[in-house]
């Protein structure tokens, strides 16, 4: 099958299942395909003034099959626009799959740099992979490189997980990281260098699992940011030990400093991204503002996504902004352009005290929440906001003044088996929190991106009411506001041209 006629077939299978879904938890402002299966967030860029996301996509089925690349793209990274799919597995180079890569502007042709998938024995789940390239020069349709592959395979050394390259050009020359493993099963991090993005050179391994980190390292990502080097790994196979990694699989940092000449990477312990349920292969993009702004998919391997039985799986989180701060930590919160988003504000008060409970109707499902606790002045043991869609569904965020911990617990709004999350969070004078919530999504921000919080959830109400409550003494509330959100999908105007030029 030609790659404009697998194109043009899955588009049509995608607009004939978005013709089926059932909207009840269809997210409002975050991204999501037309219909059908998505899960990593794939070749985020800006390119000629307007942000990318490409993310992994089975248009035919809502459960994970041969991957595809969609696609959406924005001026604001708020309000989304579909746009055709943009990769087709089935070439020589892509046979079972077009897996996670990346993206660059290359001299004004916008190029993805993707790993393409070969089952050897698919019912033992063996595979070959490589690496290849797509251009385009109007963003939208992509033409792949006759000479596909450009890693033809891993290095002698390794497994055969040998995917998810993230390309940057650092001076005069491109760079790429791979997540990898050993054949005896530690997770890696390995580069490649190269001036054309054509022909590559391999340098060695950037960074490793002692033992303890996992059989494979996904989705990698390397940048520097406020002076510092960072890598985002997604690990798989790391043990659960207490409050850490509760996930399937998880994705964390390692902070430190580099050296390109010598490919030589220092770096502290790794830590982990977001505590929720379902935050998983974060990738990032640089901007023109000279923000560092991180997306991953809202959901999680082996995990149950009520939405499958809607004809539809999968959403991506909002655009975040990162940063270092003074103690070699990284930090997550919403981009400024989340604030497009508000509609009607409610200010439902300033400077009051929770002695047990304060309660409050919101019929909305689309929002944003802030609340300032003033810890100071408050001597609960435990203060907590509650989210009600009816009389026996509810969605708990709590702060444990006493362990210092952020709980996220959704185990009465959809996630009844392993329902909290915990994160940890160093008591200060004041807790702020931001919340976003989606139809079928919360996003938890406390005290500037110290803890994040993301999890999928599936109230069966469609308003809400909220619930400030205090336990063991009382709380000084400064303020509780919260704002309804536009639906963004609502009015969004899908492109549907599907001809390769």
């Amino acid at each position: 099958m030609s790659t404009l006629h697998s194109l043009h077939h899955a588009a049509q299978a995608l607009q004939l299942a978005g013709e089926k879904i059932n909207p009840q938890y269809r997210p409002g402002y975050h991204i999501a395909a037309p219909a059908n299966w998505i899960n990593d967030p794939n070749g985020m860029i800006q390119f000629n003034g307007e942000y990318h996301v490409f993310y992994q996509h089975h248009p035919y089925d809502e459960h994970w099959g041969p991957m595809h690349w969609g696609h959406v793209k924005s001026t604001d990274l708020i309000h989304w626009q579909h746009c055709p799919i943009a990769l087709a597995p089935g070439d020589e180079c892509d046979r079972d799959g077009c897996f996670s890569g990346s993206a660059v502007d290359d001299d004004g042709v916008l190029t993805l740099v993707y790993t393409g998938h070969h089952y050897t024995d698919r019912e033992k789940d063996l595979f070959t992979q490589n690496q290849n390239i797509a251009f385009s020069r109007d963003g939208i349709h992509f033409h792949k490189y006759e000479a596909n592959p450009v890693i033809a395979e891993p290095p002698a050394d390794s497994a055969h997980h040998f995917r998810d390259p993230k390309v940057w050009k650092h001076g005069d020359t491109w760079y790429m990281v791979l997540g990898n493993a050993t054949q005896d099963g530690h997770g890696r991090v390995i580069r490649y260098h190269s001036s054309d993005l054509r022909q590559w050179t391999y340098d060695g391994i950037l960074a490793e699992s002692d033992g303890t980190l996992g059989f494979m390292w996904e989705c990698p990502d390397f940048f520097e940011l406020d002076g510092r080097h960072v890598l985002l790994i997604s690990p798989q196979g790391i043990e659960r030990k207490e409050d850490r990694y509760l996930n399937l699989f998880q994705t964390g940092y390692l902070i430190g400093d580099y050296n390109y000449d010598a490919n030589d990477f220092q770096h502290g312990e790794f830590h982990e991204l977001d505590h929720g349920h379902d935050f998983y292969a974060v990738q990032t993009l640089l901007d023109d503002q000279g923000r560092r702004i991180a997306i991953g998919w809202m959901d999680m391997w082996e995990s149950d996504m009520p939405t499958k039985a809607h004809g539809w799986a999968g959403a991506l989180t909002l655009p975040r902004v990162l940063n270092v701060d003074s103690s070699g930590r990284l930090l997550m919160n919403p981009v400024e352009e989340t604030k497009l988003l508000r509609q009607e504000q409610f200010s439902l008060g300033e400077s009051f005290t929770v002695t047990d409970s304060y309660r409050t109707n919101i019929t909305e499902s689309l929002l944003e929440i802030r609340v300032l606790f003033d810890l100071n002045n408050s001597d609960a043991d435990k203060v907590s906001l509650t989210l009600h869609s009816d009389a026996s569904d509810q969605t708990v965020i709590m702060y444990d003044n006493v362990n210092e911990k952020l709980i996220l617990d959704a185990s009465q709004s959809g996630k009844p088996q392993d329902g909290i999350r915990t994160a940890p969070l160093a008591k200060a004078a004041l807790l702020t929190l931001r919340i976003f919530v989606d139809r079928s999504s919360i996003e938890v921000f406390a005290n500037d991106g110290q803890a994040t919080l993301t999890s999928r959830i599936y109230p069966q109400g469609n308003g809400a009411s909220m619930e400030l409550t205090a336990t063991g003494g009382q709380a000084q509330v400064q303020e509780w506001t919260c704002w309804s959100l536009r639906d963004i999908w609502q009015t969004a105007t899908p492109h549907t041209d599907t001809t390769i030029s």
